[in-house]
C-alpha cells in the first residue's frame, strides 16, 4: 500500500510556506510517497480523508485554526497518522490553540539575534533512525528558543545564549531543536530549523527532515 502524505501550506509568507512545501514534497515524492499539497486549512476538516493518510505536514506559521479543522487533525494523529514539520510552520502555528501546542510538543517564543545568527546544532541521540549518519553542523539562520514538553524525546540541541538579550543572565541553556513524541497512536516529529527554503535545502537539514517525516509516517523503509 502506498504511503500518502498531506502538506498544508500557508500562513505568514515570510517563512516561504509554498517554497518549503515544494522542497519537502519533492523529497518525499523521490522516495515514493504520494503527496498532496493544499493551501487551505479546510483540507483538515475531512476526518475520513485524514485518517486514510500516513502523514500530515503543517507549514502554516501563525494564523488561526477552527475547531472544525483542528478536531479532525487531532483525532487523525491520535488514531495513528504521523505529524511532522519544521520551524514556525509547525511550532509557531495557531498560537491561541494550546491543545495544538500540546500535540506538537513545543512553541516558539523567540529568536535572539534574528536571522543570520550562526550557531551549532549538536546531535543528542545518534542511534535514532532519524539521526543515524548525521553529524553536528553549523547553520546560519534563526536560532529558535522554544517552550518544550518534558516528555519529548530530544534528538538534537543548540546552546543559548549565542546572541545577548534579557535571557542572558540565566546562563547557558541547552535548547532542544529536534524531537519526537507520541500523541495517542501517532508519531510526531519536529525540527526547529527551516526558516526559509534555502535552509531546508541544506543537505544536513533536508536529510533530517526527510528521515523525520518518514519516521512519523512509519515508512522508514523508504529512506
Amino acid at each position: 500500500m502506498a504511503t500518502r502524505a498531506l502538506i498544508v501550506q500557508g500562513g505568514w509568507a515570510g517563512h516561504q510556506p509554498k517554497e518549503v512545501a515544494d522542497v519537502l514534497a519533492g523529497a518525499l515524492k523521490e522516495r515514493g510517497v504520494e503527496v498532496t499539497v493544499s493551501d487551505t486549512l479546510d483540507s483538515l476538516a475531512d476526518a475520513a480523508k485524514l485518517k486514510a493518510l500516513n502523514l500530515i505536514v503543517p507549514i502554516w506559521t501563525m494564523g488561526e485554526i477552527t475547531k472544525e479543522q483542528f478536531n479532525p487533525l487531532n483525532d487523525a494523529v491520535q488514531s495513528g497518522v504521523g505529524l511532522g514539520g519544521c520551524h514556525g510552520g509547525m511550532c509557531d502555528a495557531f498560537r491561541k490553540n494550546t491543545e495544538y501546542q500540546f500535540m506538537t510538543g513545543g512553541q516558539f517564543v523567540g529568536h535572539p539575534g534574528g536571522d543570520g545568527t550562526k550557531y551549532n546544532v549538536t546531535i543528542a541521540d545518534r542511534a535514532h533512525f532519524i539521526t543515524q549518519g548525521s553529524a553536528d553542523f553549523e547553520v546560519s539562520s534563526e536560532q529558535y528558543y522554544m517552550h518544550v514538553d518534558p516528555a519529548n524525546h530530544v534528538l538534537a540541541t543548540t546552546q543559548f545564549p549565542i546572541a545577548p538579550g534579557p535571557h542572558t543572565p540565566n546562563g547557558t541553556v541547552t535548547m532542544p531543536q529536534l524531537w519526537t513524541r507520541r500523541w495517542g497512536e501517532g508519531r510526531v516529529y519536529y525540527n526547529a530549523l527551516g526558516h526559509v527554503a534555502d535552509v531546508v535545502r541544506k543537505p544536513e537539514v533536508l536529510r533530517l527532515m526527510v528521515r523525520g517525516l518518514l519516521w512519523a509516517a512509519k515508512a522508514e523503509a523508504l529512506a
